[in-house]
């Protein structure tokens, strides 16, 4: 098979009609602060320490939503630097990642996720995660996948000292009528 000269890309791949997005998050557990994730605070003994709410899960979905336009991540839009951004609930958060989303002229027509725990259980939690989700995105909880794991005792996670989440997202150009 004859060698392939590379060519330049051309505008029509550069604005694909399709974008996909990775995101991933991390947080230390901690006793006697709230648990949020997926925008729903769950009942635990200890919540996810960080500049905002520390909600892994919203905070995956928003760099993988980012990330797909190649936009900068939410540590660069809500510096933890930042006082102004202390204590942000990660609903805003996804909320304004939704928003540069449509300002690019894209929909989020599909997210993926795993939460990765040894505790709390997150399957009682995922329906009013994906309404949640859905809500703040302004799309159907359908086009919303959520999966608990845990970590097999392995690592921060598997010893319950983190809690991770792992999002994948596909967006399509607004004007695509295919």
């Amino acid at each position: 098979m004859k060698d392939r000269e590379l060519k330049p890309p051309t505008p029509d791949i550069i604005d694909q009609v399709i974008k996909v997005g990775i995101g991933y998050d991390i947080h230390p557990l901690k006793e006697g602060i709230p648990l949020y994730i997926g925008g729903v605070r769950i009942p635990f003994p200890k919540g996810l320490e960080g500049h905002s709410d520390g909600d892994v899960l919203l905070h995956a979905i928003s760099d993988a939503l980012l990330g797909a336009l190649s936009l900068p991540d939410i540590g660069q839009i809500f510096p933890p630097s930042s006082p102004e951004f202390k204590g942000i609930s990660s609903s805003e958060i996804l909320r304004k990642a939704g928003e540069m989303v449509r300002e690019k002229g894209y929909s989020v027509e599909g997210i993926d996720s795993v939460v990765v725990a040894e505790e709390p259980k997150i399957s009682p939690y995922k329906d009013k995660m994906k309404r949640k989700i859905g809500e703040i995105l302004g799309i159907p909880p359908d086009y919303i996948g959520i999966k608990g794991k845990t970590a097999e005792g392995k690592g921060e996670v598997g010893r319950g000292f983190a809690i991770e989440a792992y999002a994948v997202c596909v967006l399509r150009r607004m004007d695509d009528k295919s």
